[in-house]
């Protein structure tokens, strides 16, 4: 393969790993070193079917199997990125390369449990705050069930609405059926939401939530209180931020207490929820468990880097020493921290485009409810920082037009509709440590290769990694099997059918 395709791949790789394992908002890093034990199919066979079928590697106690891997490579194509054809050579680069980012991920995982960092408050203060939304989620999920759509209600929507004359395709009926549901779905929410709040005892202490007190404010005076437990002032300002609404923190107009107060209502009636999830059991479903599960080790890894790097900081001398030495790696282009919603359809696309800016919901909880993408309900669409030549066209134009704050789309990228919002801007800089976005990225450079010494150190030395080469090379070769007998039939048969491509998409889903 030439050293294009292998650039194109690894720029796929890097943002594919800012997505998908929610890795610190950081330029992407270049590729490590893979400390790998060979080993041969039949010591993995010798323990476990699972392990037998699927596992590719092992980290400490960690597996990691093909099917996780597909599953991330699946991901980035979802939320737009361009991924290598399946049973290709190129398909194999990337998934080795994501392989090597993968063991890392676990390294740092089993380290952050090692060091204890478990314990650390503001990860506990997370889990806690995730915990109940995605309870919550749980609870409307479990109530509201499938929201059907007969097709007399389809019918009768058509010719109630629609030109007359418009033809009634296929795709006419989609829309349509998209639209009932939505409604539907929409109408029972609220009913619920008003039956929950009919025993409740709601207190709100407007006096304590507006902002022009917000300075002198202790975190522990209360807001509001529902069924006599407290909402404090810390929880709710950390509940603002990480709804997007951190501006509204600041700005003491009174637009910016509707605002707030329209946050803290869908915070009452998150914890109210949550409440009754905890009542009927649903915090023991599996299906809740395994995703609290995937965040918390998510949220553990990305907080066990952020304070390995604050123990990383260089002194002015050892970042003058690393900037004259790598002088040619710190260019600093534009940059913005992006967060995106994917999602089915152009109107759902516009609907939920325009729930967000009316405040009837944030970016966060349109990702974690609507987006296609298999990991927003864990990443909820965070990104992180991108660079602009990097970012695909279609959503690169959109994205570099924006500033902090604002919302874009929804853009077509193969066959995903998206949203997009812009947390924050980089500006591109010169090469001059003076300059404070130059030094920035020199910096984060070095605390890039401290971290990278950092790893391999945990490779080398703490941690067992084990990675099964010919297993890889097997179920790769399964894939392209597989995908070259489909691709036969549908030579023979003159076209593909709806069959032969559910066949294709299963595949996608196989080890």
């Amino acid at each position: 393969m030439n050293n294009v395709v292998i650039r194109n791949q690894l720029v796929i790789l890097s943002l594919a790993i800012s997505m998908l394992l929610a890795a610190c908002s950081q330029e992407p890093e270049a590729p490590q070193q893979t400390t790998s034990t060979t080993e041969s199919t039949a010591a993995v066979e010798a323990q476990s079917p699972q392990q037998a079928s699927d596992v590719i590697a092992r980290v400490g106690d960690q597996v990691i199997t093909f099917s996780e891997i597909n599953t991330l490579l699946n991901s980035a194509a979802v939320v737009g990125l361009s991924i290598p054809s399946l049973g290709t050579p190129e398909r194999d680069t990337v998934r080795i390369a994501l392989l090597d980012k993968f063991v890392d991920a676990n390294l740092i995982y089993l380290d952050a449990l090692k060091q204890g960092a478990d314990q650390d408050p503001q990860y506990l203060s997370d889990m806690e705050r995730f915990t109940g939304s995605m309870l919550a989620e749980t609870y409307v999920d479990h109530l509201l069930g499938d929201t059907s759509v007969s097709d007399e209600e389809i019918e009768t929507y058509f010719n109630k609405h629609i030109v007359p004359g418009t033809e009634f395709t296929p795709e006419a009926r989609a829309q349509i059926e998209s639209v009932l549901r939505k409604q539907k779905t929409l109408s029972r929410r609220i009913e619920m939401r008003d039956k929950l709040r009919e025993g409740a005892n709601i207190k709100i202490f407007q006096q304590n939530f507006d902002p022009e007190g917000d300075k002198g404010r202790a975190d522990d005076i209360r807001v509001a209180e529902v069924d006599g437990e407290p909402m404090t002032w810390g929880e709710t300002r950390a509940m603002l931020t990480t709804a997007g609404t951190h501006a509204i923190a600041r700005d003491p107009t009174a637009m910016a207490i509707d605002a707030r107060l329209n946050a803290l209502q869908r915070e009452i009636d998150l914890r109210l929820m949550a409440k009754k999830a905890r009542a009927e059991g649903l915090d023991k479903d599996p299906v809740y468990q395994a995703r609290l599960n995937e965040y918390k080790r998510t949220r553990l890894i990305n907080l066990h880097r952020e304070n390995l790097a604050e123990g990383m900081e260089p002194t002015d001398e050892e970042l003058e020493s690393f900037f004259e030495a790598n002088r040619h790696l710190i260019t600093v282009p534009e940059f913005r921290k992006v967060q995106m919603v994917a999602l089915n359809t152009e109107d759902e696309a516009k609907d939920i485009k325009r729930r967000i800016e009316t405040g009837e919901m944030t970016m966060y909880e349109a990702a974690s409810r609507h987006s296609i993408s298999p990991t927003a309900k864990q990443d909820l669409g965070d990104i992180g920082w991108v660079e602009k030549a990097k970012v695909l066209p279609g959503l690169q134009e959109v994205v570099f037009a924006l500033g902090p704050g604002e919302i874009g789309g929804p853009v077509q990228v193969d066959k995903a509709w998206h949203i997009m919002r812009v947390l924050d801007v980089r500006d591109a800089q010169r090469e001059k440590l003076e300059e404070e976005r130059t030094r920035k990225a020199a910096w984060r450079r070095y605390v890039h290769a401290k971290m990278d010494e950092y790893t391999v150190n945990l490779r080398e030395n703490e941690f067992k990694v084990e990675v099964y080469e010919d297993r890889i090379v097997q179920l790769s070769q399964q894939e392209a099997d597989m995908v070259a007998e489909l691709t036969e039939k549908a030579r023979q048969s003159g076209s593909v059918t709806q069959e032969r491509l559910k066949e294709l998409q299963e595949l996608l889903k196989k080890p």
